[in-house]
């Protein structure tokens, strides 16, 4: 009989995924994605794009970034285990399903990519150069910030705090590799951290799972040391 709980984590996150609206298709669609969900072509209105420029695309819980080519072209990274097994550029560039993106992820790979502007934002709304403004004195040049881009065109390592989607844009156009998105999770870290209630709920979980599942190490050093360790924190 098969272990139900992988299935049950891996079900969970793909929900997760859809919540959030991360650019992901089943697995098992050959790579293509749904056709309702996809943005027809010259959805979007390019015109007002510049090679170089930085592309915005918000979503319910972070916000995806890419640079603008040119030619309907962004260049953008992505969680995906394809690359750290074959090098066939035709598999690579179909759209990421869900499971790519998972296992890329939780193996810390990825691969910049060059998509159109479409399947980029996925019917997202899109705001250019939008950060410009808290780099006033440190913008580089349009050609330079593309052509960084294209330098880094392939498989990479991913980190979703030391190197991400928005790492990427912000040293390819300002010089620096930056997450704000980052530093504003860690910084909710460090406020819950500081919550001397954290405590309390944490010893709260832990009774309750060894009132659940027995006394047992894998339940009572967790309750122990897990209330220990946010409150010297704290």
């Amino acid at each position: 009989m098969k272990n139900p709980v992988p299935q049950a984590a891996s079900l969970l996150l793909e929900k997760l995924l859809l919540l959030v609206h991360v650019r992901a298709v089943p697995a098992g669609s050959g790579g293509e994605p749904p056709p309702a969900a996809a943005a027809a072509p010259g959805y979007y209105d390019t015109s007002c794009f510049k090679r170089g420029d930085l592309l915005e695309v918000p979503r319910t819980l972070f916000i995806h970034f890419g640079i603008y080519l040119g030619e309907n072209r962004v260049a953008h990274l992505m969680p995906d285990i394809l690359p750290a097994f074959t090098g066939d550029r035709r598999q690579i560039q179909q759209v990421v399903t869900n499971k790519r993106l998972i296992l890329g992820v939780i193996t810390k790979t990825a691969s910049i990519r060059v998509d159109t502007v479409e399947d980029f934002a996925y019917g997202g709304s899109i705001l250019v150069n939008h950060m410009d403004r808290l780099f006033q004195d440190q913008v580089l040049g349009s050609e330079e910030a593309a052509r960084r881009a294209e330098k880094l065109v392939g498989a990479t390592a991913y980190s979703l705090l030391w190197n991400n989607c928005e790492h990427f844009v912000t040293y390819c156009r300002y010089g620096a590799p930056v997450s704000f998105q980052t530093d504003k999770f860690c910084e909710t870290v460090k406020m819950i951290i500081r919550d001397q209630r954290s405590v309390l709920a944490s010893v709260l979980v832990g009774l309750a799972s060894i009132l659940c599942l027995g006394l047992a190490p894998s339940t009572t050093l967790p309750t122990i040391f897990i209330p220990f360790f946010l409150w010297m924190a704290g």
